[in-house]
């Protein structure tokens, strides 16, 4: 091993009494060499963030605390020095890229104020000097005109722009450790692999160890050296990747590995002949009108969905694919009538539904609903979950009671335990949010389910859990099924059909099979070669 930056050992992190457990890490082992790249891998509350800000000194004490071991860094144990050793040692010598940009970085200060801060805090350098060195920082993580950038505010900038700005601040000062927390879990396929190969271009540079926290193992196979896997606050393997990956001892290990999608795609189902939805010429447009109070500059127009047109068959799932502002979520809104088209016929049933009246759409709404990406938005924090099933229904007219036993027949139906009924949203986990959702789209027994990202915020295992749910419980109802997602591996594995949108337009459709086995479109080819670890052949 290369001359060793990290080492820690017998790591005991303690959480406040009254938690599922004791410790929220226990017993870890883990080392970081110059130039390597560490991936620690788990699922949600495994104990791999808590470990990450235990090496920054970022816990929030008193509650959660260090209890047993060292965090050795470069032989000085992290874990005794004092608070203005810590300050010293975080953004000069140790790094971290959080998660979500947009509430790690400053709302109320410009890029280039935050940048400027780590430099005045850190080295004794001029104003000018300054200014020039994060233009220089800006420019090396590839942001457009930074210049600009420097000016701009958080929610000024995309997801990946905030994201690249973070990594420009987090290597400022060519930190020799970067720890680096989910950092593209939220972005697209394509995003990602910029980010994930600007980090590879920053450790070259400056021989920089990494330590990369994520549950994605596509992108574990493409940028680690060493994996360490954890599960309930334990170390439970480790060791090379190929090791790992290909040849995994432990049966959690292999669970997890097991439940990561194949990007082979699945064997079609025969396709029926009975259209139920129709999609022909739709457009949606926002913005373009005049000012405030009709006043000053008009709004930009974006033109979010382009003359989209597109039919769902009975039975089968039309997979939407593309990447964020594509338009997936914006025509799946206007199908469901929850926003108006500007022009172009859905029909269901041979209906034209978005010319209806509100109170002429009410009876459609039973016929197509909608499963939403944030289940926890999505559910009314004051309502039980069996009023929240039964609220369809009952607006529908049916019977307090007989909603009330369709409800608890769903709540059996997607896994739950019959006691849900009574509790409240926050008492339950993500994936068991999205059990949820699913019950009370299946509430009004639709014909067409509309299922907008469904998976993307859930750990690989939970995920697999939820699209063999969908899987089931679309054979068993007969529904017809339209899967958003910009996970490529996911749709391989669930969709009969793809359409590729970006910019507003379709720009690719046909059987998933082909798609994949040969693209037509240049921007389907760009997406397919993004997808993380694609060479990598995940085990059966």
């Amino acid at each position: 091993m290369k001359h060793k930056l990290l080492d820690i050992k017998n790591l005991f992190i303690q959480l406040p009494a009254g938690a599922d457990r004791q410790y929220a890490v226990q017993e870890v082992n883990l080392e970081l060499a110059r130039g390597e790249t560490l991936c620690v891998v788990g699922e949600s509350g495994s104990g791999k963030s808590l470990t990450a800000r235990a090496v920054m000194g970022l816990l929030p004490a008193p509650h959660v605390q260090v209890t047993q071991g060292e965090i050795g860094f470069n032989g000085e144990d992290i874990t005794k020095v004092n608070y203005d050793r810590l300050r010293q040692i975080r953004g000069s010598e140790i790094s971290m890229i959080f998660q979500e940009p947009m509430t790690a970085l400053n709302p109320v200060m410009s890029i280039g104020a935050q940048i400027d801060e780590v430099f005045r805090y850190h080295v004794n350098m001029s104003g000018a000097e300054r200014a020039k060195q994060a233009i220089k920082l800006l420019d090396d993580v590839h942001l457009p005109n930074p210049e600009q950038i420097m000016r701009a505010y958080p929610h000024e900038l995309s997801g990946g722009q905030r994201q690249r700005a973070m990594i420009a601040m987090a290597l400022a000062l060519k930190p020799k450790i970067l720890i680096a927390d989910e950092p593209t879990t939220a972005l697209d396929v394509t995003t990602q692999a910029q980010i994930l190969k600007l980090i590879s271009e920053m450790q070259l540079a400056s021989d920089t160890g990494v330590l990369f926290i994520t549950h994605d193992f596509g992108v574990v196979a493409d940028i680690a050296h060493r994996v360490a896997v954890m599960q309930q606050g334990l170390v439970v393997e480790s060791g090379t990747v190929e090791q790992v990956l290909n040849n995994p001892v432990h049966p959690y290990t292999q669970a997890l590995i097991g439940a990561v999608p194949s990007l082979n795609p699945r064997k079609a189902r025969p396709r029926s002949k009975t259209p139920v939805l129709s999609v022909q010429g739709v457009s949606k447009t926002f913005g373009g009108g005049s000012g405030l109070f009709g006043f000053g500059v008009a709004a930009r127009e974006v033109k979010a969905v382009k003359n989209v047109t597109l039919d769902l068959c009975r039975g089968e799932t039309l997979g939407i694919v593309g990447e964020s502002g594509s338009g997936k979520s914006t025509l799946a809104r206007c199908i469901i009538r929850l926003m108006d088209t500007d022009c172009g016929k859905i029909s269901i049933d041979g209906v034209q539904v978005n010319e209806l009246s509100r109170a002429a759409m009410r009876p459609w709404r039973t016929k197509i609903q909608m499963v939403f990406q944030d289940p926890f938005a999505s559910l009314n924090p004051r309502i039980k979950v069996g009023n929240i099933i039964a609220q369809g229904p009952v607006t529908q007219g049916i019977d307090k009671a007989e909603a009330d036993a369709r409800a608890r027949e769903l709540i059996s139906i997607v896994g739950l335990d019959e006691r849900s009924f009574n509790r409240y949203p926050h008492e339950f986990s993500g994936g068991q949010r999205q059990r949820i959702g699913i019950a009370r789209s299946l509430a009004l027994k639709p014909e067409i389910l509309i299922a907008d990202e469904p998976v993307s915020a859930l750990d690989v295992s939970i995920q697999a859990q939820i699209l063999d749910l969908l899987e089931e419980i679309r054979d068993r109802m007969h529904l017809s099924m339209i899967f958003i997602t910009h996970d490529l591996r996911v749709a391989a594995q669930v969709c009969d059909r793809l359409a590729v949108m970006r910019y507003g337009e379709v720009v690719e459709t046909g059987a998933t099979a082909d798609i994949f086995a040969k693209p037509e479109h240049s921007y389907t080819r760009d997406l397919l070669a993004a997808v993380p670890g694609k060479d990598w052949k995940v085990s059966s």
